[in-house]
């Protein structure tokens, strides 16, 4: 694996295969890690100079897309990098083929409706887009599901050009 060295300072945002450093910042954020194996999926870390200090994660499957695993270290929140994190997720599940995005959430939903998400019956995720393994991780806790808020976005338009 190739390192590459960030400028002092400089917000950098990068997919990664380094997924021993992406399940350190999950389980350091208390979060799930289950499935970030899987190798359909995608993260993309958020560095300041070398130092990681965010991750998002991306589920896809045909044409819809699950974003899972946000998360910027709390000192370095308000600064921007969450949304550019959504925004490279996007620009990722897009690119994968997604139209639609969806996602779960518990406490960051503010976050995600100023980017346009909208709430959505947590049902209409588990059917939309059954398989990807956070999914399926809730499937099975259904104790855990019944605390998380669903989110999607028509990502259908993304880098369509009109005339």
């Amino acid at each position: 694996m190739a390192i590459r060295k960030h400028r002092a300072g400089e917000l950098v945002i990068e997919q990664t295969r380094d997924l021993v450093r992406v399940r350190e910042m999950l389980t350091r954020a208390g979060m799930i890690t289950v499935g970030i194996e899987w190798p359909a999926a995608c993260y993309i870390v958020a560095y300041i100079g070398d130092e990681s200090v965010g991750v998002i994660g991306v589920e896809s499957k045909i044409d819809s897309a699950l974003i899972r695993s946000l998360y910027v270290d709390e000192s370095m929140r308000e600064r921007g990098i969450g949304a550019a994190l959504i925004a490279a997720a996007r620009k990722a599940a897009h690119t994968r083929g997604a139209r639609h995005l969806y996602l779960f959430s518990t406490d960051a939903g503010e976050l995600f409706e100023r980017h346009g998400f909208k709430k959505i019956a947590v049902d209409d995720v588990i059917a939309a887009i059954a398989g990807v393994p956070q999914v399926e991780y809730y499937r099975g806790r259904p104790e855990e599901l019944a605390r998380e808020v669903a989110y999607h976005l028509d990502i259908s338009s993304d880098g369509v050009i009109e005339r």
